[in-house]
């Protein structure tokens, strides 16, 4: 079983523990992620199977799509729910002193405009990066805090979920404890720590926040209604059905461009050989699927602008 399959990933399981679960379920060893979601979060986890996990490399680097409740009033020492307070990272002034401010709204609008487009963001230490070999997390639990390089990321749209149309000024709800919560929409590029856009877009407004709630709704082209649940899985496996959750290598990678080899082609393919193409429009070091004549994805090639050829990186067609 070679492909993809989008799972709902619930709060109370790690990203690893989908991939095990996942595992056990179809008996398979080979089973991989293309990006890892937060514990406490939900929402889509794409899990590659047998020889699709090959394909990574070109699902890892999507656009992502995000919702989240930003938690204003303190901050934590995991940016999320799950941390500890920092008392020294409280707010300068209430979250109830920013609510009854006339200008409430024009500020929450530059906080968010201000985190727009392009920025630098330093990675949580409580994130899987690795540093000097550890993953900051493993340093952050033996309570060890290193300098991190910012990393640039962009952000595409960052914007209060309005469903009912109301103005910004009455997006915050008040939880009655010191704290209001800011729901948000966020599509950015892969890499962004949403935790981290949380804490600095409390910063702009003065004031200490977290993450509350984060749920991811969109990987690439793979979107939230399409998942699958871990449950829905075991349904599907038992009734021999699986076919109709699973997308296969070349759909899973339809945002490239395709071209078909004819029989002899695809032979060269898989003895690592370049194929030369005719009135190609790519540009060079474009990734290009590779189909066979039944429309199968054999392999994902990097276009040679000078040699007007392709030549496999990837090679994903089982031999004959």
């Amino acid at each position: 079983m070679d492909g993809v399959f989008v799972i709902e990933k619930p709060a109370e399981l790690t990203s690893h523990d989908v991939v095990d679960q996942v595992r056990r379920i179809l008996h398979l060893r080979r089973v991989g992620h293309t990006g890892t979601l937060d514990p406490f979060a939900t929402g889509v986890l794409v899990v590659m199977v047998g020889r699709a996990t090959r394909l990574a490399q070109f699902l890892s680097g999507v656009e992502k799509e995000y919702e989240a409740i930003i938690r204003l009033g303190y901050a934590t020492d995991t940016g999320d729910r799950t941390g500890k307070r920092i008392p020294e990272a409280d707010s300068t002034h209430s979250a109830a002193q920013l609510l009854s401010d006339p200008g409430m709204a024009q500020e929450i609008e530059s906080a968010l405009a201000g985190l727009r487009g392009e920025i630098d963001q330093v990675p949580p230490m409580f994130s899987a990066k690795k540093q000097a070999g550890r993953k900051l997390y493993e340093l952050a639990r033996r309570g060890e805090e290193v300098e991190r390089k910012p990393v640039r990321v962009c952000i595409h749209e960052f914007e209060p979920i309005n469903l009912a149309g109301k103005p910004t000024a009455q997006l915050l709800k008040d939880n009655h404890d010191g704290t209001f919560d800011f729901e948000v929409r966020v599509v950015c590029t892969a890499g962004t720590y949403i935790r981290t856009l949380a804490e600095d877009f409390g910063k702009r407004l003065g004031l200490g926040a977290h993450l509350a709630e984060l749920r991811r709704t969109r990987v690439g082209d793979f979107l939230a209604q399409d998942a699958t649940t871990l449950e829905q899985l075991k349904v599907h496996f038992a009734e021999e059905s699986l076919g109709q959750i699973l997308y296969p290598p070349d759909q899973a990678l339809a945002r490239l461009p395709a071209v078909d080899l004819s029989a002899d082609d695809v032979r060269r393919v898989r003895n690592g050989l370049s194929v030369k193409v005719t009135n190609a429009v790519w540009s060079d070091g474009e990734q290009v699927r590779m189909r066979d004549e039944n429309g199968l994805l054999v392999a994902v090639a990097a276009f040679n602008a000078a040699e007007s050829s392709l030549h496999a990186s990837v090679v994903i067609a089982r031999g004959e």
